[in-house]
């Protein structure tokens, strides 16, 4: 009796229904709405096209001729970087830490997820305070310490430091954790194995840990990656309109940008397509490069 209910698929395809038409209507019919977008000219948020471009591809012949596509594309490739090091990284590092540990784990799982909670725009304006040029945190403890020349943090020169800084701050605990968690599936028998053949913590650690754990941190790496595009909030709060000079444009900023500042609708829409086939080529290759291995 109970087998046969199992032979039905007709309740089957009547409960995922409405699954797939808000799929459909949220996400797909937006992304070949904005494919279309790309080629027509829109000035007006939220309102039809004014006919197509002329020529057709002219947002497209814009985007590889615009240098600020090329200095937010090489501003994002070096996001890409501190994140699975600076990201990724440290969180590696910290799980490994708190995992050797005999107390306090719970502790610091809870301080190191903290800054994941807090909102990226609060965080932005927090960063803002710390970063000021005059009054800032950082100046003011130089200052007590006989420093007289102020850093303007936010200036050409230090305005990339500053704006990823916090980025990879606030997503550290967040990877800590998924790591944290991937390192306590691993039988402790093998490191009682391994101590008894005289093994150090470090062996243990280099040929145990890291090989047991490498799945995780290749699922993080790919996380980080794609995340990488997609870093607006926090970089916008210090960031709006890129200054200094349209120096710390990102591809999410630069397209928000484009879409809510200049109103280029459709300039952005070319932008946004631009960043999901980027996503999409970017998160292939990771696979390729860091696939997940059977022991």
């Amino acid at each position: 009796m109970s087998a046969n209910i199992y032979k039905n698929k007709k309740p089957l395809f009547f409960f995922l229904f409405p699954a797939f038409f808000f799929i459909g209507l949220f996400l797909y019919y937006p992304f070949f709405q904005n494919i279309i977008n790309s080629f027509q000219h829109i000035k007006v948020l939220g309102s039809g096209g004014n006919g197509w471009n002329e020529p057709w591809y002219e947002n497209y012949v814009k985007l590889f001729t615009d240098p600020v596509v090329r200095i937010s594309l090489i501003n994002t490739l070096k996001m890409i970087l501190v994140t699975i090091f600076g990201q990724v990284g440290i969180a590696l590092f910290l799980a490994l830490l708190v995992d050797n540990i005999p107390w306090g784990g719970s502790l610091f799982r809870t301080v190191y997820f903290f800054p994941i909670v807090i909102s990226a725009t609060a965080l932005g304006l927090l960063f803002n305070l710390v970063f000021l040029y005059d009054k800032g945190m950082i100046n003011q403890i130089l200052e007590m310490f006989g420093r007289t020349e102020l850093i303007d943090w936010k200036g050409k020169g230090l305005a990339l430091f500053t704006m990823m800084l916090p980025v990879m701050w606030q997503y550290v605990g967040f990877y800590f954790v998924i790591i944290i968690t991937g390192l306590n599936n691993i039988s402790g028998e093998l490191y009682e194995v391994a101590s008894i053949d005289g093994a150090t913590k470090l062996q243990r650690v280099r040929y145990i840990t890291l090989p047991l754990v490498r799945n995780v941190v290749c699922t993080c790496v790919v996380l980080a990656v794609t995340g990488a595009l997609k870093v607006f909030d926090l970089p916008w709060t210090m960031f709006p309109k890129g200054i200094p000079t349209k120096s710390t444009f990102l591809t999410g900023t630069y397209m928000y940008y484009q879409t809510m500042e200049a109103k280029n609708i459709d300039y952005g829409s070319t932008l946004a397509l631009m960043i999901v086939i980027l996503g999409v080529v970017l998160s292939k290759v990771v696979n390729m490069v860091f696939h997940e291995k059977e022991y």
